[in-house]
């Protein structure tokens, strides 16, 4: 009989996130290449990668061809960290004789000397320490060393054969500044992360990474977010929503707003998503709230993320209508978010959401708007799938979810930044008119896939009572196009003094 296969034992890398797209860390015993252009992280990353080990016990080995050691204590010392006594770091640098006067030509010596100097330095430093885990940086110093692409490949070689023998977990640093790209490091290395920086045309530049190798190990393909702050990298892994599932009874959730209720056949089905589309002024935000309050009236907590206003405004204006939000927020039922659009990133923002769900159990998620939710974009090609696994994601978690999107446009044929009206399981249609000689504002529900809705139209006020929704208006023609007909009595308007904006 064979024996049996040897369960692998991962290292971590220390950062939050990039262990559970690697779906564990690096194997242990194993070389990997982590590669990036200046400034992408991946120094953060790989002292992030040897204090891991340190509190496992484990001895680590920093080797720096180009930074100095002092430069290395200051980027830790940046983010609060303190070097730990199992990590060593191994500057190598030409012996100080060559940087005489009188040594000068000794800078011109052959390169073949130089390198096999280089190597015997970084072994010899290996064998004193013994660590399990080994940092080298970066590659373009050996790479300028070897001169050719052969000696290089073989000098690459040779390192991982070396430390494979002394079962070292190795992880090499590229910041590809060659000026032609060399490949030779990605078919030696067991596995190879890439990182990137984007700068859109306004905010703050966005990073990303990916997996592009990792030999016989599965992991979460495609681009993942990840921002570097005090304290080291947090990765934020792509949401992928058919790996959670959460199993929840299905109940129809009320607005407390009883001609609302009506229009939407009783209300809408838990585990759900809402789509609130209207004009600007139409009061789309206003409709999201009755949602939260009515659900912290039931004993449940809400989260309101929102793009476009500030929120000390939100408060007073809502406060003025009837609904104290800071007061909910306050009493630990609401969780509020202010969200800068030019300084988040899509994975990021998918991140906080998913923590609001999973760490304070809300079930009614607000975000408003999609159309800041699209400023976020790099690319806006992108925004309908980030929002179609962000839906899917909350409606498996039992939670409804609440999105505005204003139009462009106030009467007549209006447009959307963006078409996500498929995604949405319910879509709430808001609209102006014009009826004897007074602006007034008109709901409907276009859509609702989980039951039967109102096919009607009818009217609704904003005012310091709140949100008022009357009967339905049989009696108009035309009132989503902006200018309907009349052709019966006024008995269904509202006509009360109410007043007020969105």
């Amino acid at each position: 009989m064979g024996e049996a296969p040897r369960t692998p034992s991962f290292a971590s890398t220390g950062v939050t996130g990039l262990d559970d797209i690697l779906n564990g860390g690096f194997k242990e015993g194993n070389l990997f290449l982590l590669e990036g252009t200046p400034g992408t992280g991946k120094t953060t990353i790989a002292i992030s990668f040897l204090m891991a080990g340190a509190e496992k016990g484990e001895r680590g080995l920093y080797i720096t061809l180009s930074e100095t050691a002092e430069e290395l204590r200051d980027g830790m010392a940046s983010h609060g960290w303190e070097m730990h006594d199992l990590i060593s770091i191994f500057e190598v640098t030409p012996p100080e004789a060559l940087l005489e006067a009188d040594q000068q030509q000794s800078l011109l010596y052959s390169s073949d000397l130089e390198l096999g100097e280089t190597t015997t330095a970084i072994l010899g430093e290996f064998a004193r320490v013994q660590p399990k885990r080994v940092v080298i940086d970066s590659l373009s110093e050996i790479r300028l060393l070897a001169q050719s692409s052969l000696r290089y490949r073989r000098q690459i070689l040779a390192f991982k054969h070396y430390f494979a023998r002394h079962n070292a977990t190795v992880l090499m640093l590229d910041d590809r500044t060659a000026e032609v790209e060399d490949k030779t490091v990605h078919s030696v290395a067991h596995g190879v992360v890439k990182l990137e920086e984007l700068s859109p045309d306004y905010g703050a530049e966005r990073r990303r990474l990916k997996i592009a190798k990792y030999r016989g190990q599965s992991f979460r393909g495609g681009y993942h977010d990840f921002t570097i702050r005090t304290g080291g990298v947090t990765v934020y892994p792509r949401l992928v929503a058919l790996e959670h599932r959460t199993e929840f009874s299905r109940k129809q959730r009320t607005s407390g707003v009883p001609g609302l209720d009506k229009l939407l056949g009783g209300g809408v089905e838990q585990g759900s998503s809402v789509l609130i589309l209207g004009p600007s002024g139409t009061g789309k935000s206003l409709y999201a709230f009755q949602f939260i309050t009515a659900a912290i009236a039931r004993g449940e907590k809400a989260a309101l993320f929102v793009f476009d206003e500030e929120l000390g405004l939100l408060f007073g204006r809502v406060r003025a209508m009837g609904i104290d939000l800071e007061a909910m927020r306050a009493s630990g039922s609401l969780h509020v978010e202010q969200v800068d659009a030019a300084e988040l990133s899509p994975g990021e923002f998918a991140h906080r959401v998913r923590t609001s769900v999973d760490e304070l159990q809300a079930k009614t998620v607000v975000i408003d708007s999609i159309n800041g939710y699209q400023a976020a974009m790099p690319e806006e090609n992108a925004l309908t799938l980030h929002i179609h696994e962000l839906l899917q994601y909350l409606n498996r978690q039992g939670a409804n979810t609440f999105l505005t999107v204003a139009q462009h446009g106030l009467v007549g044929d209006m447009k959307a930044p963006v078409d996500v009206t498929y995604l949405a399981d319910t879509v709430i249609l808001l609209r102006y008119f014009e009826a004897f000689g007074r602006v007034r504002r008109a709901v409907s529900v276009i859509k609702k896939r989980t039951g039967a809705h109102e096919e009607s139209i009818r009217e609704y006020r904003l005012g310091s009572t709140g949100l008022m929704v009357g009967e339905p208006l049989e009696d108009f023609q035309g009132v989503l196009r902006g200018v309907p007909t009349f052709a019966g009595t006024a008995g269904p308007l509202l006509n009360s003094d109410l007043s007020g904006d969105e």
